[in-house]
């Protein structure tokens, strides 16, 4: 889940959020990295353990762009252990993205759709759940350097049942240090729609270091208010809780 996802915090390493100025010319990127936890929203998606991820995104100089990431996940095949349903699997998580960003004075734009597709995916088969398949539809304002996004799923959220038109707020500050160095405080809100028990309230704070040549270095501290009988691992450990998370990614 591509997003506050710790991914998410590699690719916050970035100064200071300026009025959207379309490029001169279209660009074509790729990504690969590696995370002490893979978390999105401040939940482990990997079982509080390390994941690898990579990406690929076009944006065309008219302020349109495409992308698409993938990242190791652990958290389908342990919702079906938890759940005694054995016959659960979907270890891959791969965001298909596309949306428009353009300004408005100084107010900088971007508005999109996501799809979550966890290939293969079994979730269904645990009486608990539904397809772990997601779609959402997101808006995003920034000024300065604060920067405000709405997510809202037009699907059910991640395999819980009747939960389409859940929604996610996300607030954020991107501070230049200087010296190839970054700062992003972050809040966000989960709610889900006809599951009131599941909402909850994250925070972090990233640090990162551009290091030259595509490289970036980061660290997070996560942590959530999340229910600690709700959110846990086969082994009952909390998957939301405070921790320090660690990554590495090169674009080129």
């Amino acid at each position: 889940m591509k997003k506050v996802l710790v991914s998410a915090l590699i690719a916050s390493a970035f100064g200071t959020l300026a009025p959207v100025v379309h490029a001169q010319e279209s660009s074509l990127s790729f990504n690969a990295g590696v995370v002490s936890d893979y978390r999105y929203r401040g939940i482990s998606q990997s079982r509080l353990e390390p994941a690898v991820q990579g990406g690929v995104d076009y944006a065309d100089k008219s302020g349109f762009y495409v992308g698409a990431w993938g990242s190791s996940i652990k958290w389908i095949k342990d919702a079906g252990t938890i759940n005694n349903a054995p016959t659960v699997k979907g270890p891959v998580e791969i965001d298909l993205y596309g949306g428009y960003k353009g300004a408005a004075g100084d107010l900088a734009y971007d508005v999109g759709f996501l799809r979550y597709e966890y290939a293969g995916n079994k979730l269904a088969d645990s009486p608990l759940f539904v397809n772990a398949n997601t779609n959402e539809v997101y808006a995003a304002l920034t000024y300065g350097v604060f920067t405000a996004k709405y997510s809202h799923a037009v699907s059910d959220l991640f395999g819980t049942p009747n939960s389409k038109n859940s929604g996610y707020l996300d607030l954020s500050a991107a501070l230049d240090l200087g010296d190839g160095y970054t700062l992003t405080p972050h809040v966000g809100r989960q709610t889900i729609k006809n599951s009131t028990p599941l909402n909850y309230t994250d925070y972090s704070l990233t640090a990162a270091k551009d290091l030259g040549n595509g490289l970036s270095v980061s660290g997070a501290l996560v942590c959530t208010n999340a229910d600690k009988t709700l959110y846990v691992t086969p082994e009952n450990k909390f998957t939301g809780k405070s921790g320090v998370v660690v990554g590495l990614k090169y674009t080129f």
